[in-house]
């Protein structure tokens, strides 16, 4: 048999039918829902009289409209009073599972999905959301999707699609002390930029990759997508079966020997055929922390902002005098010490229980600067409970920070978390886009160990000299 990429072998498994064009009609193991991109879908459903193929492989969730204060007054908000009610009505009668705002379980789709077991090694899964390349980490072939084809999976659970081409990103070297999982996965995406991973499938390899946590791996697949790429990918290992042992949804007793002996057969085959193959020394890497409004418009903590006078390509450069004027920075001035308004810990990205220890750890003992607004919204009820167990959120709560309700919060601003115009922000999310954190906010992409650094600094500054 031709050797095999990891995408290759779920790929092939999962084919019901092909066209002679390529295209194919691939089955869905797994669906993920919340209550921005579904409405239209189930409204879909109700109008052409059509039930949902199988509905215990859907798990749904509130999570980007959902207060993260005084949740006892319900949601004040009307639009997105009405989503989160709207898909709660839908759940109720197209019999999807569902976890409501008072579960403990209810939490950020892209953090509930591994947390309860329902993303699992060898499946295809998807969501009408971008950041569901998070659960590749899991060697889970986990991809965004639009409304009409949540319709469609509801409806067949399956898609048509096209086969994505297979890129190899190898991380060799050692991290150096102080750089992260998200510092990794920026540094990639400023070195590949935003578009070069248009139409592949990231498979992370490499000793950093194997050394990182389940958690660590969730947070370099989350941005793959930032990268272009429609999915990221990692080979599952022991971390990845004992993370998702005795998980609630996890495969029980016999089944989850059979499952893992098929697991451990989900890694590239030796020679397998990449379309493209990139290679980073990932010890050179040092904090990253984004300057413009894209997350490719990034350096390290220790350089300068970027000069666009400098770049010979007319539209990168006028994109960067763009960014420039909206991130109120100038050409040359030094990253380390631009003045910060507000910070957030949160998002798919970093608002797991390993983000929140680390950010706690260096911030016990001190102060958020009186200037400095900051908060921490986990990612789920059973992280705040977890956190809540080990003491950290007091120590957040001692230091200054603001210890919220779990949900997206202000990583995409759609309920009250909301910067107000030039307000400058540290945030531990993906995207920084104009307006993402609200209307004329400035968004500077980072670590949780840096926004931690941020917020007691007053400014961004290198947490190694914390």
């Amino acid at each position: 048999m031709k050797p095999q990429t990891i995408f290759d072998k779920i790929w092939n498994n999962h084919i019901v039918d092909k066209s002679t064009s390529g295209e194919c009609l691939i089955y869905i193991d797994r669906h993920l829902v919340h209550e921005v991109t579904s409405p239209q879908a189930f409204e879909g459903l109700r109008n052409n009289n059509r039930k949902t193929r199988r509905p215990s492989l859907t798990l749904a969730v509130p999570d980007h409209n959902v207060p993260t204060t005084d949740r006892k007054f319900g949601i004040t908000d009307t639009e997105s009073r009405i989503q989160v009610e709207k898909l709660i009505e839908n759940c109720k009668e197209f019999k999807i599972p569902y976890f409501p705002i008072e579960d403990l379980r209810q939490g950020i789709v892209h953090i509930i999905g591994p947390e309860q077991g329902f993303t699992l090694p060898g499946t295809t899964l998807v969501c009408g959301d971008s950041h569901t390349s998070t659960h590749g980490a899991f060697g889970s072939l986990a991809f965004g999707i639009g409304t009409s084809e949540v319709e469609h999976v509801l409806s067949t659970q399956t898609l048509l699609l096209k086969p994505a081409k297979n890129y190899l990103i190898n991380f060799t070297g050692k991290l150096e002390k102080g750089i992260t999982a998200k510092d990794v996965i920026l540094h990639l995406i400023g070195k590949i930029g935003t578009a070069g991973g248009t139409g592949f499938v990231f498979e992370y390899a490499g000793k950093v990759i194997n050394n990182f946590s389940m958690e660590e791996r969730m947070t370099v697949c989350n941005m793959s997508i930032e990268a272009g790429a429609r999915a990221g990918l990692i080979a599952p290992d022991n971390k990845t079966f004992e993370y998702l042992k005795d998980k609630p949804l996890s495969p029980k007793g016999k089944n989850w020997d059979i499952a893992v002996k098929y697991w451990k057969t989900l890694k590239s085959d030796e020679n397998a055929k990449f379309d493209k193959k990139i290679i980073i020394d990932a010890s050179s890497i040092e904090p990253q922390v984004t300057w413009g409004t894209s997350p490719e418009d990034v350096v390290s903590i220790n350089s300068n902002v970027p000069d666009p006078s400098k770049i010979k390509n007319i539209d990168k450069r006028q994109s960067a005098e763009r960014a420039l004027n909206y991130m109120g920075l100038e050409p040359g001035q030094k990253m380390n010490g631009i003045n910060i308004d507000t910070v957030f810990i949160g998002s798919c990205t970093n608002g797991r229980i390993e983000d929140l220890r680390k950010a706690a750890k260096i911030l016990e003992g001190r102060k958020v600067d009186t200037k400095v607004k900051a908060f921490v919204v986990p990612g789920s009820g059973l992280v705040k409970k977890q956190a809540e167990k080990e003491g950290l959120d007091k120590i957040f709560l001692s230091s200054g920070f603001e210890w919220r309700e779990p949900g997206c919060s202000m990583c995409l601003a759609m309920n009250s978390d909301k910067l107000q115009p030039y307000e400058r922000c540290a945030s531990t999310s993906n995207r920084n886009f104009e307006g993402r954190q609200g209307r004329g906010g400035r968004t500077h992409l980072l670590s949780p160990e840096m926004a931690v650094a941020a917020a007691i600094k007053g400014k961004l500054f290198d947490v190694r000299k914390l």
